[in-house]
Formats: structure tokens, sequence, C-alpha cells
């Protein structure tokens, strides 16, 4: 199994550089990948804003590559709790976070919109800290 940093993923998502894409291509074709939860959370970011993807076409694409039989990540309920949250208006660092977190009681932020949307989300409830 080999780990592939986030341009070598947004290379093969994006196409953009034909004999890049191709190198990861080969890659994908032949090995084992193991994907770290911070290349998703970097590839969700360059997606969005360096390449203007929208949040479903974000979504849309890593979850066909998720799907991949020879692709795999560390915490796979982390990821589809993130992956599901996403699809249903969290942000996805918001949604990848909280994921991450569903053995705690709550979390805590200071981000009100974080906190709004999160409501949809059973556990564990997200708490908007005040400022005094």
């Amino acid at each position: 199994m080999i780990a592939i940093d986030t341009n070598v993923l947004v290379r093969f998502l994006t196409r953009d550089d034909p004999p890049q894409f191709q190198r990861a291509l080969d890659l994908f074709s032949a090995e084992r990948i193991f994907l770290p939860e911070t290349v998703l959370l970097e590839t969700e970011w360059v997606l969005r804003y360096a390449y203007g993807f929208s949040a479903a076409q974000v979504n849309a694409a890593l979850r066909k590559l998720l799907g991949l039989p020879n692709v795999a990540v560390g915490d796979e309920m982390a990821v589809a709790l993130a992956m599901d949250w996403h699809a249903g208006g969290l942000d996805f660092a918001d949604a990848f976070h909280l994921s991450q977190a569903v053995h705690c009681r709550e979390m805590v932020t200071f981000d009100r919109q974080f906190a709004r949307d999160a409501r949809q989300v059973t556990s564990p409830p997200v708490r908007l800290l005040e400022a005094q």
C-alpha cells in the first residue's frame, strides 16, 4: 500500500495536467492507495477554491474515489459520516471535524454558521460559545 499526497490526488481527479494525470492514473491502476484524512481535507479545499468545484461536485468526486476497491482511508466511519453531512449541507471541514468527535459529549465553537448548520447532526451536538 502507498499513501499519496494531495497534488497527486488533485491531478487524478481534475486531469488538468495530462502527463501528471497519466502518472497518477498509473498509480491508481497498479497500487493499493491509502488516503490520509488530511489529504482528503486539503483536496476538498483545493477543488473548491482553486478549481471552483461546487460542494456537490466535490462530494460526488470524493464518493467515486472512495468507492474504488483499491482505495483505503484510516477511519472509514468518520469519512462516511463527514461525506453524508457534507452532502446534507455542512461545510466539508466542519463535517470532518465533527465526525472525528463522535465519541465526545459535544463540540464547542465560536462559528455561528457551523453551529446553525450542524443542527441536522444528532451526535455530537455543536454548541455555540458566545463571547462575553
